[in-house]
């Protein structure tokens, strides 16, 4: 009997595979390394040919050999989850109604990315956000595809505080940069999307306590200080100016909202830029 329609796999935070019954859903135990490796390999990889995936999972051993274990490796996952895999016209896939987290994931964030598409607050955070794909499997095919995951995430965060920005739905906006911080400390973009974020819903006094605290965590990892895009970025942050007699511009924080440190930086930063 094909089950398949009832069989979700999950690749974010760890293999599993999970059996939907009456509604509800199990853990499908008693699948060995190789079986699990054949499934994700082919959650990812979309329906490559036979060949092919007994290259991939089994690169280091004779053609014939990979060939075998390939096959035993679809004699587990039979008997384990008949329906799971279709291997007709010598190509091997998952079957039709099989769900895959990272696929699932992959098209959230094509969806965010689009930027014709509706920002749908139901789906915000998504679970895919957190979850790192296969901890501890270090196959190449598996670095490659965790790599490329790291990244849509990164920008998927930064695109939906803009979008989010725009919506305005600033709070959310805020956690998802903060989110993209969480996920890549150094990562510039972030930080200007927490700095962009917190200008536009006016908290000035936020963005330039944000500047700061990247401008010192470069310096402190990399010995480097922030790119112009980020100096043009917190310029922004002068919404309010005072002539003195000098001409030279001044920014006016409210007293309530900064320390005298944050007010005297803030001062001294956007003067000496005045001078420049």
């Amino acid at each position: 009997m094909d089950v398949s329609p009832h069989l979700r796999v999950g690749l974010l935070d760890g293999f599993v595979l999970h059996r939907g019954v009456d509604g509800r859903e199990t853990v499908v135990d008693g699948l060995p390394r190789c079986a699990q490796r054949l499934i994700a390999y082919l959650s990812l990889c979309g329906r490559p040919a036979r060949a092919a995936v007994a290259g991939q999972l089994w690169p280091d051993v004779p053609e014939s050999h990979a060939h075998g274990s390939l096959r035993s490796a679809l004699w587990r996952v039979q008997k384990v989850a008949p329906g799971l895999v279709d291997s007709s016209g010598g190509a091997l896939g998952l079957a039709g109604g099989v769900r895959v987290d990272a696929r699932e994931f992959k098209d959230w964030a094509q969806g965010v990315l689009d930027p014709t598409a509706a920002v749908d607050g139901s789906s915000w955070p998504h679970p895919g956000l957190d979850g790192e794909l296969l901890p501890g499997w270090y196959d190449d095919w598996v670095l490659l595809e965790r790599e490329r995951l790291r990244q849509l995430r990164l920008h998927v965060l930064e695109a939906l505080s803009a979008r989010l920005l725009s919506a305005g739905r600033y709070g959310e906006a805020v956690q998802a940069a903060y989110a993209a911080v969480r996920a890549e400390p150094l990562r510039e973009s972030a930080h200007r999307a927490v700095v962009g974020a917190h200008l536009t819903e006016g908290n000035v006094v936020e963005a330039v306590r944000a500047y700061r605290t990247f401008r010192e965590l470069l310096a402190r990892e990399l010995s480097v200080t922030p790119s112009k895009q980020m100096e043009q970025l917190i310029a922004r942050a002068q919404p309010v100016r005072a002539e003195h007699t000098t001409g030279v511009p001044t920014q006016r924080l409210p007293h309530d909202l900064a320390g005298p440190e944050l007010r005297s930086e803030v001062t001294a930063h956007f003067t000496h830029r005045g001078r420049r």
